[in-house]
């Protein structure tokens, strides 16, 4: 059904943009197959045929199409999208607007995102990127890049895109196996060279941030609409920090092997060397912190809180046991 409308707008819009004079109603049914289809040829009175057409025009001037209504002097009404009225003004980019596009194309140079972000550069050539500007040329000793290695990526961007539920199986982290998740996707980010979903939860109700890395087989699309509204702002980033201890006003105490777990010493607020191979760090802690410590595995051992300890032991034996 998504398609059949998509090909029905695209000739509606087709129609509009090729003709010299407005279209009337009529003129736009019979010429249209999607409405020769669904309706008939016809005079233009129908009901149905009105609702629908009324909702592709609307679609297609919410897309940015510039569609006017034009009465003839017998006042009749017709339809016409005028091609100076519908076309972009030429595309100039400097040097610096050119890198930086370049740039960002690089970034997703892993990703399925890659051919068509360097259709879109070749097109940009096209159009009258000056010769003397490479946008794929390297403009430092650094180049960035956003690694996408989940399949669960590109079918959640798209749902993200195209606003449509999906459900997947979700391992937790102190979880010895998956379980399905029903979730309204609203947005993807990636913190810390690792990628997250943030939507909203159907069985739970809530709010939730997904780690696609925990994400096991395939996503599934599901049909309907949101249940729940999409926020303006969604803060993926700041919901994992809280959970990672980044907002946190408490502290805990850890031994740490030498030589291992830098990230957790970058985040010490002391160290204190015990001998024999081990550290003490006191560390802030926060929602999360006992997930992030299991990952560190036997370099790990947690002091205090006891509540800390309790959780990651908990962890390490739900993980033991899958």
């Amino acid at each position: 059904m998504a398609i059949a409308k998509a090909e029905r707008l695209m000739n509606l819009a087709l129609c509009l943009l090729g003709t010299r004079r407005p279209l009337s109603k009529r003129e736009l049914r019979e010429s249209i197959e999607a409405y020769v289809e669904a309706f008939g040829p016809g005079t233009g009175g129908d009901d149905s045929f009105n609702r629908m057409f009324e909702r592709d025009k609307d679609d297609l001037r919410e897309l940015g199409l510039v569609i006017e209504t034009v009465e003839s002097l017998d006042g009749e009404v017709g339809y016409l999208a005028r091609r100076d009225s519908n076309r972009l003004p030429p595309i100039t980019l400097d040097a610096e607007e050119a890198a930086a596009l370049g740039l960002a194309a690089k970034v997703w140079q892993q990703a399925r995102l890659a051919g068509a972000a360097s259709g879109a550069l070749q097109k940009l050539r096209a159009a009258g990127l000056p010769e003397d500007v490479d946008p794929y040329e390297a403009h430092g000793a650094l180049e960035p890049r956003i690694p996408v290695h989940e399949a669960a990526f590109e079918p959640l961007m798209l749902a993200c895109r195209d606003r449509r539920p999906v459900v997947f199986d979700y391992r937790k982290a102190n979880a010895a196996h998956p379980e399905p998740r029903h979730v309204e996707p609203w947005a993807l980010e990636c913190w810390r060279g690792h990628w997250y979903l943030a939507g909203f939860d159907r069985d739970r109700g809530a709010e939730r941030v997904f780690r696609l890395s925990r994400i096991t087989g395939k996503v599934r699309s599901r049909g309907g609409r949101f249940t729940a509204p999409v926020p303006d702002v969604v803060t993926v980033r700041e919901t994992v920090a809280g959970w990672a201890g980044e907002t946190a006003d408490r502290s805990a105490r850890i031994r740490l092997r030498g030589g291992a777990g830098y990230p957790l010493r970058a985040r010490a607020t002391a160290v204190r060397e015990l001998g024999d191979g081990w550290d003490e760090l006191e560390i802030p802690y926060g929602h999360g912190l006992d997930a992030w410590l299991v990952e560190f595995g036997p370099d790990v051992v947690v002091l205090e809180p006891a509540e800390l300890r309790a959780d990651v032991v908990d962890r390490l034996r739900a993980v033991a046991k899958g």
